[in-house]
């Protein structure tokens, strides 16, 4: 077994690529592009297009990244992330929820995410508990999923609330947005683990590609 797993392994010198980790859990490796040159960038999505037949992903792309990975011809740039190669749209249900425009960077990572691993997920800007109205105004659209990301930052309520009203495994996102003591997301960080609700999940502080490996595993999960 050992011997199979070193040959899905790409070395670059600077990187490592796993490229049997998509035919192993069902979802490729992702490219945190932070601390990384743009010219490493390029030369690892390369390789991952010319080696491997999966969905590609780069997470965290700064403006000089951005620009170098651009003449390799992106099938998505959302924000900091940029992908290609998309699987084919097979799957939906799957709702994500902002708690306010703040969040979006946070939300396009798990979108854009969603929508290269083949899922059209539903989205809900916004909708952040100050204005409950605006939550339960959306809720309809949220009734078929089978998984419910739910971003927020300050203090974070959103992923409790729509746990209390939704039958659907919620996966919370803490985002370092709000004001001194937020503490760069901790608050929301803890907010999240402490909530009321029962079965919520949490992922890392701005972590929206988490999210989204997350809720794709429960959709694959139910069927």
């Amino acid at each position: 077994m050992s011997a199979d797993i070193g040959r899905t392994v790409a070395d670059l010198g600077h990187t490592r690529l796993d490229l049997g980790r998509s035919s192993r859990i069902g979802m490729p490796e992702a490219v945190f592009a932070e601390g990384k040159t743009p010219d490493q960038c390029v030369e690892i999505v390369t390789a991952l297009l010319e080696r491997s037949e999966a969905p590609v992903i780069v997470t965290r792309c700064r403006s000089s990244q951005q620009d170098a990975l651009e003449r390799l011809g992106p099938e998505g740039v959302r924000g900091t992330t940029m992908t290609w190669r998309h699987a084919k749209p097979t799957r939906s249900g799957v709702a994500v929820a902002s708690g306010g425009t703040s969040d979006e960077p946070v939300l396009d990572e798990c979108v854009a995410t969603l929508v290269a691993m083949g899922v059209e997920p539903t989205v809900l800007r916004d909708v952040g508990v100050a204005g409950l109205q605006r939550l339960l105004g959306s809720l309809d659209a949220c009734a078929e999923a089978s998984a419910v990301v739910a971003i927020a930052g300050m203090e974070a309520a959103l992923p409790t609330v729509m746990a209390g009203l939704l039958g659907a495994p919620i996966v919370a996102v803490p985002t370092s947005v709000g004001y001194g003591t937020t503490f760069e997301g901790l608050t929301a960080l803890l907010s999240m683990m402490s909530s009321c609700a029962p079965g919520v999940t949490v992922v890392g502080i701005d972590n929206g590609y988490g999210a989204a490996c997350a809720a794709l595993r429960i959709i694959r999960a139910v069927g």
